[in-house]
């Protein structure tokens, strides 16, 4: 329960006075960016202990509010996700899945605390989604604060990033691809310097698995953190850098969260790996 939410804030340190100080005046929406996803949740529910507790010392871990926040059954505690209301986990959060809050979010909240709304991984907002929740943060609601997480800000659209106090984790210290994957996303990146030789890689029969391309993908995600972070981190990050423009690099993001989705659902590997190469082709820069 509050075990998993302890240990994640043993890692992230670095952010926990910040957020502190952040609760003596909780601003209408945090963004929580960096970390793993995980992380990001963990923060999240640490964030509304921290809004809630009853403890003396906060967040307690052992007061009924902490215990329910993170067992995900507080009453003031409400995820939106990519879950329908059949339980069927959809490509982008659902339209239904903010507008069923907005009669909650009209009313005062159930305990003394405050009632804390997390996006999960707000990067698969669509536009209708993404809209009903801007619509709901430019008309604040007493008693309510929302939580976005997401990987990198850049993959938000920039109007809720601009109504967002932003928080970031640290990145997971992993920097390098295995020698497989790096060979894989070299060829990307040579496919999109020149415009050839990647289909010769994909139509070699049993050459991808879901597997293999699910490493494929995450690797060209871990040289796009790269390049946001620093691009002299490696050879791969630079390339990207010198390739792609702040628009083409949010676009790559974009992507990439599709065709790690697309895999799960069991689109071929090939397909989509080929898609990725096509539809991130860099454009020319004026």
């Amino acid at each position: 329960m509050f075990t998993g939410i302890k240990e994640t804030a043993s890692r992230q340190t670095i952010v926990l006075p910040r957020l502190a100080k952040l609760a003596l005046q909780p601003p209408q929406c945090l963004l929580i960016e960096g970390g793993t996803a995980e992380d990001r949740l963990d923060m999240s529910r640490y964030w509304a202990c921290l809004l809630n507790c009853e403890g003396e010392n906060t967040p307690c871990g052992s007061c009924q509010s902490c215990l329910q926040i993170a067992d995900n059954a507080f009453n003031d505690f409400l995820l939106i996700d990519r879950i329908d209301e059949d339980g069927v986990e959809r490509q982008n959060i659902p339209v239904d899945n903010v507008r069923k809050y907005l009669s909650v979010w009209g009313q005062p909240p159930h305990g003394r605390g405050t009632r804390v709304t997390v996006v999960e991984e707000a990067q698969y907002l669509n536009l209708n989604s993404g809209n009903a929740l801007l619509k709901t943060l430019e008309e604040p609601r007493p008693g309510n604060v929302f939580v976005l997480t997401a990987p990198q800000r850049e993959r938000l659209l920039g109007t809720l990033v601009s109504r967002s106090w932003v928080i970031t984790l640290a990145w997971p210290t992993e920097v390098n691809n295995t020698p497989e994957v790096a060979e894989w996303v070299s060829g990307m990146l040579a496919f999109w310097r020149s415009g050839q030789g990647w289909f010769q890689r994909t139509s070699a029969k049993g050459a991808l698995t879901k597997e293999q391309a699910l490493k494929v993908v995450i690797g060209c995600q871990r040289e796009l953190r790269n390049s946001l972070m620093s691009p002299e981190m490696t050879p791969a990050a630079s390339a990207m850098s010198g390739l792609f423009d702040p628009k083409g690099l949010r676009r790559l993001d974009l992507i990439l969260g599709k065709a790690q989705d697309s895999l799960n659902y069991n689109v071929n590997p090939a397909l989509v790996l080929d898609w990725v190469c096509t539809a991130a082709m860099p454009r020319k820069r004026r």
